[in-house]
């Protein structure tokens, strides 16, 4: 009898350590955000809502169009300012001093490639040579999470390639990634951790679920947030509206 509990709970273990595989969370991601099908189906996003900085609230519109190509506008004291923009192969600022725009370094973009994507990195991410690696599981403000680690293209560095890692951490219970977890590369918060919070996850156009509001920490403390009002999906999005201005 003894031998036979021991190897039913040896069984049931070797079946709850089996289900807690990378693939398997993500896939109850998706499916709980409503479908890779859907996901997949996402061309353009436009979003709109709020910035907050610095005790400041900024409108704030999001345009994002398939496959990398993605602007950030901003609204203070009735000027607009691109915080930042990438049309596909130059990303571009406007300068906060002189309110010119200004082309981003060859390097920054180049990374930009990357980063900018319109499609989830977890989506068919062997196909865009990522690795991903489930590392057991994290706590993270009271919810337990599973603790992925998701290994994207090398991120040049001062005219050197650098692993381009970032954690992000699945809500066991949500099945909803609710913190991502990085180190910053470049500017004066270099070789810091850099943490984005995820909530109030909504169904938006297109069937999927986005998180409304989106807070982003460095060492701990609040550098900015998001609350964002709309989703638009699948929206007619020129490509002019990413090109750097004429001067």
């Amino acid at each position: 009898m003894k031998k036979l509990l021991v190897l039913f709970f040896c069984v049931a273990g070797s079946l709850v350590a089996r289900a807690q595989t990378a693939d398997e969370v993500i896939d109850k991601y998706f499916a709980q955000t409503g479908g890779k099908d859907k996901w997949m189906a996402i061309k353009s996003m436009k979003a709109t809502g709020k910035a907050k900085v610095q005790g400041m609230e900024l409108p704030l519109t999001m345009l994002q169009k398939a496959p990398n190509k993605m602007k950030a506008t901003a609204t203070f004291q009735g000027m607009s300012f691109i915080q930042p923009c990438f049309d596909g192969s130059t990303g571009w600022n406007t300068n906060q001093m002189t309110m010119k725009p200004e082309k981003m370094a060859a390097e920054d973009s180049e990374n930009m490639k990357d980063e900018a994507m319109l499609e989830d990195p977890f989506l068919n991410y062997a196909a865009k040579g990522y690795k991903v690696e489930l590392q057991g599981k994290e706590t993270i403000e009271g919810t337990e999470c599973h603790k992925m680690k998701l290994t994207r293209k090398p991120t040049m560095v001062d005219g050197k390639a650098e692993e381009n890692v970032a954690y992000y951490f699945f809500s066991v219970a949500d099945n909803v990634p609710i913190m991502s977890r990085t180190i910053a590369k470049k500017g004066p918060a270099k070789g810091t951790p850099v943490e984005t919070y995820m909530s109030d996850y909504q169904e938006v156009a297109g069937g999927i679920f986005m998180p409304f509001t989106v807070t982003t920490k460095t060492n701990g403390k609040e550098m900015m947030s998001m609350v964002m009002d709309k989703y638009e999906t699948n929206v007619a999005i020129d490509d002019a509206e990413f090109a750097f201005p004429k001067q």
